[in-house]
């Protein structure tokens, strides 16, 4: 491992596209400080500390957003809807080129075609930024976190159209930083500004479960003993390794290429294999069903409360109040919703990205088959039973290290951005990303006869023969 890092910096382009990227990450957290004009960040900080503690709908979202954000939104910068605009169009493209034939059109194209959704993806970016941040300025203004020199009139205005363009400038940059990233640096630039966003509130974890130990845990404000830390540590690198295996784990469908005669010479039959993913949908279902569960708690808890200011303690009351309880994070009725909405867009993700029908068709096409059964239709639907088959076991581990930092923080009393790190939307993210990363590294150095992370070279670089051998 040492030496792999060592072989980075002897080679002259890796080492620049590597400091490249870190100078790029190191921009995007300096715009963590620029603040918004107008916003009252002390204020902002105690509602969001305090709708934490209490775990409110607010919290939950700004818990959530946090992840993607690094925690920008919560102290409402300039970045504060962070990279989430980009991905959430590129995401919408994604799914319309499955249903819209214009787009499927323009998929076909190639590289020209996948030029122009770019571009629309960039002005739905826009237009994304401009909804969302008009959203949270005005939920800032309803709940009293505005500047008083900000309270109407010329001013008011001015703190909308000045907050609007920040966001929406802030936002437009990071996709321009992710794209430099993927021309002059190394790796998917906006994966690792997400990465960064995520990892950024690591050292704000460890700092609470140092401020909370205790060995003896004797004392009364000691919220976590030796035993408490040993659990975390443990639970957090068996869930990492678990998440690895999940992100990388194939099943290999054996393919056998046809033989050409060509003269006295036969060509192919050669053996090889069809990689399906385990996890095909990635991280998706997490995002998809963490994001929508944040909903149900918060508009149940609204209409309990509209139903006790309206005087009504029936049924209705009663109704909203006990799912507004039963929909908290940590309940039982919570955790067995989120399972089932994980599984149901593992297979929605899969049924929209994956299709056998053109798999087949392109097997047919370069004379490859799968032994024992017949190019085509028959062919399509062993490919669509393998991926039901696989999806199902590939969703029941997105489930589990889904609902572990939801029960670590339930069952331990430790709040959710520390025990998001035991699994999640963000531990998913951080491994994907990191071993993208790794790869691309690896690629590099093997290339030039560097040995790389995984080993298999002498690490003394590239042997140039001398002109007597």
């Amino acid at each position: 491992m040492l030496q792999a890092l060592l072989n980075i910096f002897r080679i002259p382009d890796l080492r620049n596209r590597v400091f490249f990227t870190l100078g790029m990450i190191a921009i995007y957290r300096i715009g963590f400080w620029i603040p918004l004009v107008g916003v009252d960040q002390t204020a902002l900080a105690e509602a969001a500390r305090t709708a934490a503690a209490e775990e409110t709908g607010f919290g939950r979202l700004l818990q959530f957003a946090s992840i993607f954000s690094g925690g920008s939104l919560q102290q409402s910068t300039i970045f504060g809807l962070g990279i989430m605009p980009y991905i959430t169009a590129a995401i919408i493209f994604q799914l319309l080129q499955s249903v819209v034939p214009a787009l499927q059109e323009l998929k076909k194209e190639g590289a020209s075609g996948q030029q122009k959704i770019t571009e629309w993806t960039r002005y739905t970016t826009v237009g994304l930024c401009f909804v969302q941040g008009m959203m949270w300025l005005s939920f800032l203004r309803t709940s009293g976190l505005v500047q008083p020199a900000f309270g109407g009139g010329t001013s008011l205005l001015v703190f909308y159209v000045a907050g609007i363009a920040g966001l929406t400038a802030g936002s437009v940059f990071l996709m321009w930083l992710g794209e430099q990233i993927d021309k002059y640096g190394i790796g998917n630039g906006v994966s690792l500004i997400l990465t960064a966003g995520i990892l950024s509130q690591l050292p704000t974890a460890i700092g609470w479960v140092a401020d909370n130990f205790s060995a003896s845990q004797a004392g009364d404000t000691a919220q976590i003993g030796l035993l408490g830390v040993f659990f975390l540590v443990a639970a957090f690198l068996f869930v990492t390794a678990g998440a690895i295996v999940i992100t990388v784990a194939q099943r290999r469908i054996p393919i056998q290429a046809a033989k050409q005669t060509r003269g006295r010479k036969v060509f192919g039959g050669q053996r090889h294999y069809l990689p399906l993913r385990v996890n095909h949908a990635g991280v998706m279902p997490i995002i998809f069903a963490s994001s929508l569960m944040i909903f149900p708690s918060t508009f149940f808890g609204w209409l309990a409360t509209r139903a006790s200011q309206a005087g009504d303690g029936g049924w209705w009351a009663a109704t909203c109040e006990w799912f507004a309880n039963n929909f908290q994070i940590g309940a039982y009725p919570y955790i067995v919703v989120e399972i089932l909405m994980i599984y149901f867009f593992s297979y929605f993700w899969t049924t929209v990205q994956f299709s056998p029908d053109d798999m087949s068709r392109q097997l047919k096409e370069n004379g490859s088959f799968i032994p024992g059964l017949r190019p085509g239709p028959r062919t399509a639907e062993y490919l669509e039973t393998v991926m039901e088959r696989i999806t199902f076991v590939g969703a029941g581990f997105l489930a589990i290290i889904a609902i572990i930092p939801t029960m670590v923080a339930e069952k331990m009393n430790i709040p959710f951005f520390v025990s998001s790190f035991l699994g999640g939307t963000g531990l998913l993210i951080v491994v994907s990303v990191g071993l993208d990363l790794i790869q691309r590294i690896e690629a590099n150095l093997l290339m030039r006869n560097y040995s790389g992370f995984l080993g298999g070279g002498d690490g003394r670089g590239p042997r140039v023969r001398s002109a007597r051998s």
